[in-house]
């Protein structure tokens, strides 16, 4: 209901305000399990690409956002029950496969799955080396992967601004990677095999540069 409800306001709204480009809708699946695995330039990615998908996608946010108290706290809640968020508790020591078995459930109920292979956002714009998690969810969950291109978010709402702003913004998404083609290899290859034809894709769609390393959280940064 919230989802229904909010999505009916704020697709809309968020329309009419960023008048965002999209392009290749129809990659989506209607229908079944599917990861959309995108680059992540800014806070709003989680709400950008939901609010312009042809179906709901699912995507992972702390569990604090579900804590707060009085209208604000109902609020916030709302919101983000309303976006399709899932809590998950990122304090945890098993964290990171706790996050990945969220995304499996997601996966094997039919929805779609938001992800950023990178893990957290760039901050200089380029394009990092993709961490495999996104390949284990494809793989177990056997579903296929549609790579995600935003450009332009990063100017909505920039690392440390606490409001977003308006600014121009493309979607693209790519055609479906399916996972047919990595069975039978070894799984640690398979793994990485697929994630690099996803970051591959990603770029194909943003035309950013690479950088072959992985992305850390600057000392201090909060986390995405």
């Amino acid at each position: 209901m919230f989802y229904s409800l909010g999505r009916g306001v704020l697709v809309p709204l968020s329309h009419a305000l960023y008048r965002p480009t999209i392009e290749g809708k129809d990659n989506v699946p209607r229908k079944g399990g599917v990861i959309l695995a995108s680059n992540h330039l800014s806070f709003i990615d989680s709400f950008a690409i939901p609010l312009v998908s042809p179906r709901q996608v699912r995507f992972l946010a702390k569990e604090d956002y579900w804590t707060g108290n009085g209208v604000t706290g109902a609020l916030q809640r709302a919101f983000f029950d309303a976006v399709g968020m899932v809590p998950v508790n990122r304090h945890s020591p098993t964290a990171a496969q706790e996050s990945l078995d969220k995304g499996l459930e997601v996966l094997r109920a039919g929805d779609a799955f938001g992800i950023y292979p990178e893990g957290t956002r760039s901050r200089d714009g380029r394009l990092y080396r993709g961490r495999t998690g996104v390949a284990w969810l494809a793989l177990n969950a056997q579903v296929p992967v549609v790579p995600v291109g935003l450009i332009g978010t990063q100017n909505i709402q920039p690392v440390g601004a606490s409001f977003p702003t308006l600014a121009k913004v493309t979607v693209r998404f790519g055609t479906p990677i399916g996972v047919e083609a990595y069975q039978g290899m070894p799984a640690g290859r398979a793994r990485r095999r697929l994630t690099d034809d996803v970051m591959d894709a990603i770029a194909s769609l943003t035309g950013q540069e690479r950088v072959d390393a992985y992305n850390e959280v600057p000392g201090g940064a909060a986390e995405d």
